[in-house]
C-alpha cells in the first residue's frame, strides 16, 4: 500500500487544524462577543482570572490578530481602560508582535498554499500587488500608520513575499505603536472619566483615517520615488572616485 507523500500529510493536517480552529471559534464566540460586548465586562473578566490577568489579555489580542473577526481598536482601547497608557500599551503591542508572527510564519512555512488560494478568491489584487518589494513595503507602512483600516490580513499577505521578516516587523511596529498608545490613552482617559482628551484623541483619529485614505496614492507614490532614489545612489556610493589636482 503506497504511503501518503509529506505533502499530502501536510495539507491533512493543515485542514484539521483549521477545521478545529473554525469550530472551537464558533463554539466559543458566544462567549467571547459576551465578554468583549462592553469595557466592564472585559475588565471584570481579565480581573477575574487574577495573576493570569495579563497572559489573557495578550491572548485576546493574539486571537483577535490570528483567527477572531474582533477590530483590533476594540482590544487597544481596553487595553488602556484596564491596565492605563503604559502598562495597556505594552501587553497589547507583546500580543500584536505574539499574534503577527504567528500569522507571519505559519503562512511562510506551512500554509502558504492555502493563504494564497484564500487570497486569490478575496481579491485578486493582492497578488498583482505584492510582487514589487519596495511598494509594497511602502503600502505597508502607510496602511499601518492609517488608524482605522482593518489591517491584520496583511500579516498573511506579507507573509507570501520575499519581505525579511526583520523587515516586515521593524515596519509592523514602527507603523503601529503610535496608534497603540492613542488608542490605550483613550481607554484609560474613558476609564478616569477624562470624556474631553478622549474626545480629542478620537478626533485626531478620524482626521489622519480622512486624510491618510485620501492621499493615500500620493503617499505610496513619496514612499516608492524614495526607495527608487536610494536604490540609484548605491552603485554611486561604490564607485572609486580618483581625485583631481589643478596645477597652481
Amino acid at each position: 500500500m503506497p504511503q501518503p507523500s509529506k505533502k499530502v500529510m501536510i495539507n491533512l493536517l493543515l485542514g484539521m487544524f483549521i477545521m478545529l480552529s473554525i469550530g472551537l471559534l464558533i463554539y466559543y464566540s458566544p462567549a467571547i462577543i459576551k465578554i468583549m460586548s462592553s469595557m466592564d465586562n472585559f475588565r471584570a473578566y481579565i480581573h477575574s482570572t487574577g495573576h493570569w490577568g495579563p497572559v489573557m489579555f495578550i491572548l485576546f489580542q493574539i486571537l483577535q490578530i490570528v483567527v477572531a473577526p474582533i477590530p483590533g481598536e476594540v482590544v487597544q482601547v481596553a487595553g488602556g481602560y484596564i491596565y492605563g497608557t503604559a502598562i495597556g500599551s505594552l501587553y497589547t503591542t507583546v500580543g500584536l508582535i505574539l499574534g503577527s508572527a504567528m500569522a507571519f510564519y505559519f503562512t511562510r512555512f506551512i500554509g502558504r498554499t492555502y493563504i494564497s488560494r484564500l487570497l486569490q478568491r478575496k481579491n485578486d489584487k493582492w497578488m498583482s500587488f505584492i510582487h514589487d518589494e519596495r511598494k509594497f513595503s511602502a503600502f505597508l507602512f502607510i496602511f499601518f500608520v492609517i488608524p482605522g483600516l482593518p489591517k491584520d490580513m496583511l500579516v498573511f499577505v506579507a507573509a507570501l513575499t520575499t519581505i525579511s521578516s526583520f523587515r516586515f516587523f521593524t515596519i509592523l511596529i514602527v507603523g503601529r505603536l503610535p496608534w497603540i498608545i492613542a488608542s490605550a490613552a483613550v481607554g484609560s482617559k474613558i476609564h478616569m472619566q477624562q470624556y474631553t482628551i478622549a474626545i480629542i484623541i478620537c478626533i485626531i483619529a478620524v482626521i489622519g483615517f480622512v486624510l491618510g485614505y485620501i492621499y493615500r496614492e500620493k503617499l505610496m507614490g513619496l514612499f516608492s520615488r524614495s526607495d527608487r532614489a536610494k536604490a540609484k545612489t548605491k552603485p554611486i556610493a561604490k564607485s572609486k572616485v580618483i581625485p583631481s589636482y589643478s596645477k597652481e
